[in-house]
């Protein structure tokens, strides 16, 4: 039996897409109703969780594999593999500033706000800039508006939100996607399994 952990929302739909696309009957998980954790086929136990908490099952080796985001990935860096880039929920990690800013002129430190603090200070220091960072838990766009902050650093998908509230992307720092990452413990005990969920993924997302 395989423990996969999907994360809720949008990834959890496209994952249920492609097996079914793989003619996997998904009915028990379209009409899950309240419940965590759904046997599929009798070959998948199929966990659904957030984000974070995705990595950290897999990180811990209670789950084998898990579905999540590259942002995720990014911020958490935790010990885990990454083996499949499976092509969907596509967006891009972005700096976005208010029109009239020139954050890289600015002659003070810039702050910024984010939900993604280790993904920004990385980043600042790959450009040996120094940045004061903010973290936020909501909202992000409301920073600047509310001039907490300089600039964000947010996931951007077609820019409408910040076009909305008077931000603009000014750089790009990485492109985002759905990925499947695996426990390397379960890699090895369970590596014929893995590589056959694997492939069944990657021949119904070409």
């Amino acid at each position: 039996m395989l423990n996969i952990a999907l994360t809720k929302g949008r990834l959890e739909e496209k994952t249920i897409e492609l097996l079914k696309k793989a003619g996997v009957n998904c009915d028990p998980l379209l009409n899950k109703g309240r419940k965590l954790i759904i046997t599929l086929n009798d070959k998948y136990n199929i966990v659904f969780a957030k984000a974070n908490d995705v990595i950290t099952y897999v990180e811990y080796g209670v789950v084998d594999v898990g579905v999540v985001g590259k942002d995720t990935l990014l911020e958490m860096n935790r010990p885990i593999y990454e083996i499949l880039d499976l092509g969907f929920g596509k967006c891009t990690f972005a700096v976005a500033s208010p029109l009239n800013v020139d954050l890289f002129a600015l002659n003070k430190t810039a702050t910024i706000a984010t939900k993604y603090p280790n993904v920004t200070r990385e980043y600042f220091e790959s450009l040996n800039m120094d940045v004061d960072i903010v973290k936020i838990e909501g909202s992000v766009e409301l920073a600047p508006i509310l001039h907490l902050s300089d600039a964000i650093v947010d996931i951007v998908e077609t820019g409408k939100t910040l076009k909305e509230n008077g931000l603009s992307v000014i750089r790009t720092i990485a492109n985002i996607s759905a990925r499947l990452v695996v426990n390397p413990a379960s890699l090895k005990l369970k590596k014929t399994e893995i590589e056959a969920f694997s492939n069944l993924l990657t021949s119904k997302n070409n």
